[in-house]
């Protein structure tokens, strides 16, 4: 049975986790040394490890071989643990869940030990979607847990949890994964599927994930879906992108004061049938970029291979600091705009 690219390569143990190296050794260093804490609080944006590390933590702690920072995979704690179907390790969804009556029922479950495990582990995703009634109910149990008891708590809105809860646990903050280090995964796991597809395209699929490795695998599913597992055309029309060509030719327009072929290209975006808003964050993030290289910061350039970059330099010298702030004043604001106006055209 076909399984979808984000589930296949899920990471299973601490050393598949990219992006996060701090986050990944310092729970390492806690299971070594036999410091599992009993409450943390991993935050972040979608997509980052939040949850598959939790499973990991919960895996190294309950493996048969555990305390362990290479759970074995094959013991019924981790293959259960794995499958989401473990009677030891609980997952919790806190939108689903929010009401107190849900942690009274956690409440009444975990003084009881584990039935084959060495611990209860509560994995709540969403915490906080969780009610102040809720909160207020688990506080006595979040501070004095049963010895057998241990939580993991994930949000990608840390400042909805209340304080009470933050000061009980160990809090760490997940990190957007870099572009570079996505398209590093996206390259492994194009050989691992037999996908021939062009670094451009990768790197593509790698800047729209915004920083999330599991938007990243859904966005190339989506890829190899339509092209197959030869793909070397520009799959930027696909995704509701515009291409790179067109931004470059329109922002050479606007630097050039060439209002035609301006207008022109601007309808020719309109008419493919793109994402207005998502065109605008790209020429947005194309004027940061001849900014940043009239900085002369060439290494912090978005998205661009040297040739590209080398593409721009003419373009940086053409306008001043003050000028490139001011159109990346414009770009922000047209974004606030798009939200009140009845024509994404206007915008254009």
């Amino acid at each position: 049975m076909y399984q979808v690219l984000a589930r296949k390569y899920r990471p299973k143990i601490f050393d598949e986790v990219i992006g996060q190296d701090s986050i990944i050794q310092t729970l390492k260093n806690a299971v070594i040394n036999d410091r599992v804490s009993h409450a943390y609080i991993f935050s972040g944006t979608r997509g980052v490890g939040k949850t598959s590390i939790a499973r990991i933590l919960a895996k190294s702690i309950n493996c048969i071989n555990g305390p362990t920072i290479n759970p074995c995979g094959i013991c019924p704690a981790c293959v259960q643990i794995q499958n989401g179907n473990s009677v030891d390790v609980m997952e919790i969804d806190g939108a689903s869940n929010t009401g107190v009556d849900s942690i009274r029922d956690l409440k009444e479950n975990i003084i009881y030990s584990p039935q084959s495990s060495k611990f209860k582990i509560y994995i709540i995703d969403e915490v906080h979607m969780l009610s102040n009634s809720a909160f207020n109910a688990l506080l006595k149990t979040l501070e004095e847990p049963p010895v057998h008891a241990k939580f993991i708590f994930a949000t990608t809105e840390i400042h909805k949890v209340p304080e009470t809860i933050l000061s009980r646990c160990q809090r760490f903050n997940f990190k957007r994964i870099p572009a570079k280090i996505i398209y590093d995964r996206l390259k492994k796991v194009s050989a691992a599927e037999g996908v021939s597809i062009t670094d451009e395209n990768l790197m593509i699929i790698a800047s729209l994930a915004d920083g999330s490795l599991r938007d990243s695998l859904s966005v190339f599913d989506t890829v190899i879906s339509y092209y197959g597992k030869n793909i070397k055309e520009d799959v930027s029309p696909v995704l509701g992108l515009t291409t790179k060509t067109i931004i470059f030719n329109l922002i050479k327009a606007i630097f050039q004061k060439d209002y035609e072929n301006s207008v022109k290209t601007a309808k020719e975006i309109y008419d493919s049938g793109t994402d207005i808003r998502q065109f605008m964050k790209q020429a947005a993030l194309h004027i940061r970029n001849i900014l940043i290289i009239k900085l002369r910061y060439k290494d912090l350039v978005y998205d661009l291979t040297n040739e590209e970059i080398n593409a721009l330099i003419p373009f940086a010298e053409q306008k001043s600091t003050e000028e490139l702030l001011d159109m990346m004043d414009i770009m922000l604001n047209a974004d606030i705009k798009y939200q009140r106006v009845s024509s994404p055209l206007l915008m254009l």
